[in-house]
């Protein structure tokens, strides 16, 4: 039996998950499978190259490629500081001597005789790779990093910016509908992630980032203040490296949404927890949502919220699932599937498509096309 499956985002008071933390080169892992972490703790080292710095000392000492070895102060695999002599013209008086300084703090890693220049390389960065979240090591990847599987509430977005963080988990906001102001943000809310409703401005934003917050969670904004937030224009790639000052994850998109309400009350169960936030985001093949994670304990249960079936594998949309309208002219709305009628059916455009009907929060009914709605999975 053929299914339409609407494609949508978990939102879910208890599921597991698991993430893979992964160097970017070979290095060190410090942890063992079993090992309780917490998202701050490192779980795998390494080391990458500095940056290589070359000079040309031919030129600066007028002396042939061939002849640069003899000329040379420092060898190969020599360690350097700023300012120390790499390489000086013998001269039978002292003040006619060319020196040639080092410009960086390193060490010589290639001395050429063909094209008479010397590499010198800055010193190793340390990489750290966190835990990123409280949980079980679940297993170790040799050399590479380990993954990390916790018991959590788990949330995705829409639309993020920032790199993973965490802190404790605060509402900011009453209701789903309340647009989030600077006066929302004072020093209380410092290394915090603050949970916003309908709308969050450019000068709310400024105003986190003059106060120290960690993450915000909020249902949107409009674009303009997202390109003056980076001071660029975002083009379709994947986010998540931006430097702002916070983490901003948006739970329905751009423009004035109020959060889905399921979405929000999770959240404010939620208010006063640790959490975990990553604002990376792609929307093209290999798609990565932006998410909230809220570690649980074992069997914990937060409360008057139904639980989500770990595992469970959608057919299709059905009768009764919560939905989100994704096109105009119900952009933004939240519903529930009431009728799936099994015949295409014309629309304004003249084509004709599978359509479900929806009944929104306000008890009004609207025919939609299938393809202008995803699923809020939980």
């Amino acid at each position: 039996m053929a299914h339409t499956y609407t494609p949508g985002l978990t939102v879910t008071p208890r599921t597991v998950v698991s993430k893979k933390r992964v160097l970017p080169l070979p290095g060190t892992v410090l942890v063992s499978a079993g090992d309780a972490v917490t998202s701050a703790t490192v779980v795998a080292r390494a080391e990458l190259p500095g940056k290589v710095h070359v000079v040309n000392l031919v030129n600066q000492l007028g002396i042939l490629p061939e002849d640069l070895p003899d000329y040379m102060v420092k060898r190969v695999g020599d360690r350097i500081q700023q300012g120390d002599v790499l390489a000086e013209t013998k001269a039978f008086i002292t003040w006619f001597k060319t020196l040639v300084r080092a410009p960086i703090t390193g060490t010589v890693e290639t001395i050429s005789t063909a094209t008479g220049q010397v590499i010198l390389r800055e010193p190793p960065r340390p990489v750290e790779l966190f835990a990123y979240l409280d949980g079980t090591v679940a297993e170790v990847l040799p050399g590479q990093g380990a993954r990390v599987e916790t018991a959590c509430a788990f949330i995705q977005g829409i639309f993020g910016i920032g790199g993973e963080t965490w802190g404790t988990l605060v509402l900011g906001v009453a209701s789903p509908e309340e647009d989030v102001t600077a006066a929302h943000f004072t020093s209380a809310h410092a290394g915090k992630i603050v949970v916003g409703g309908a709308f969050v401005g450019a000068e709310a934003l400024a105003q986190a980032k003059a106060v120290g917050v960690k993450g915000i969670v909020v249902g949107g904004m409009h674009d303009k203040d997202l390109r003056a937030l980076l001071g660029y224009d975002l083009g379709v790639a994947i986010t998540g490296t931006e430097t702002v000052g916070f983490t901003l994850v948006l739970t329905e998109g751009f423009g004035r949404i109020p959060m889905a309400r399921r979405t929000f009350e999770l959240l404010r169960k939620l208010d006063g927890r640790k959490a975990s936030i990553s604002g990376a985001t792609q929307i093209r093949a290999g798609v990565i949502r932006p998410e909230i994670i809220v570690p649980l304990a074992p069997g914990e249960q937060i409360p008057d919220v139904e639980t989500g079936q770990r595992g469970e594998v959608r057919g299709g949309v059905k009768v009764g699932d919560p939905v989100r309208v994704i096109r105009a002219p119900f952009f933004g709305r939240i519903g529930e599937v009431v009728g799936l009628p099994s015949d295409l059916q014309m629309i304004p455009t003249e084509s004709r498509v599978r359509v479900m009907e929806v009944q929104f929060t306000d008890g009004s009914r609207a025919v939609i096309p299938r393809a202008n709605v995803e699923v809020i999975e939980g």
